[in-house]
């Protein structure tokens, strides 16, 4: 199995990331290959010209084409997510998350932006057709903690049960995911079939 995640935070630290960087080690455990993106890591002029054929996006795209899931997660500003995270969404074709598994993340300072997910979200990852999008993650910044000194940062153990209970759930739509037919095959298929009137 192989899933994208996304980062869409443009802060070195960030508790958005905390989250991404906890279900990518749980994934590794699992036996599944993850490839990280940070829209940090996105040429600033590319983003802002809409370059399609910038090669930074189209390693991405290419990417999310061979995934079976994708992790994204983006820290709450004015009660929706980061705008370089749209930024990088809006260069992504309009099927881009066809017969993928999307797990969305997201932190804030408080629980009054806990819809952030759902009503900003998680609509413009159903317009790039995701196939399945599990229910998510919304998490207070007061329940990640930073590690100081090199050490690994904290959740409370709320939040790392629920992190854990939506990377189960995710990791086992994955498994159930059917794979997408070849429209070769399917073509041949129809034409070899016998049919009857």
């Amino acid at each position: 199995m192989l899933v994208v995640s996304l980062s869409g935070s443009p802060s070195q630290r960030s508790r958005s990331g905390v989250l991404l960087e906890r279900s990518q080690r749980w994934l590794q455990q699992q036996g599944v290959e993850v490839v990280s993106y940070q829209v940090r890591d996105f040429p600033a002029e590319d983003l802002l010209h809409a370059r399609f054929d910038s090669p930074k996006v189209v390693d991405l795209l290419q990417q999310i084409e061979n995934a079976d899931g994708l992790l994204i997660a983006t820290p709450v500003y004015k009660a929706s997510f980061s705008g370089a995270l749209k930024t990088v969404l809006d260069l992504l074709p309009e099927r881009a998350l066809s017969h993928k598994v999307v797990l969305p993340m997201a932190t804030g300072g408080s629980i009054a932006h806990m819809l952030a997910v759902d009503y900003a979200l998680k609509p413009v990852l159903s317009a790039l057709k995701a196939q399945e999008m599990l229910h998510g993650i919304f998490a207070e910044d007061s329940q990640i903690a930073y590690g100081e000194g090199g050490a690994q940062a904290q959740l409370t153990p709320a939040l790392q049960q629920r992190l854990n209970e939506a990377l189960e759930q995710f990791f086992s739509a994955m498994a159930r995911r059917p794979s997408p037919l070849d429209p070769h095959v399917l073509n041949e298929r129809l034409l070899s079939a016998r049919w009857s009137i």
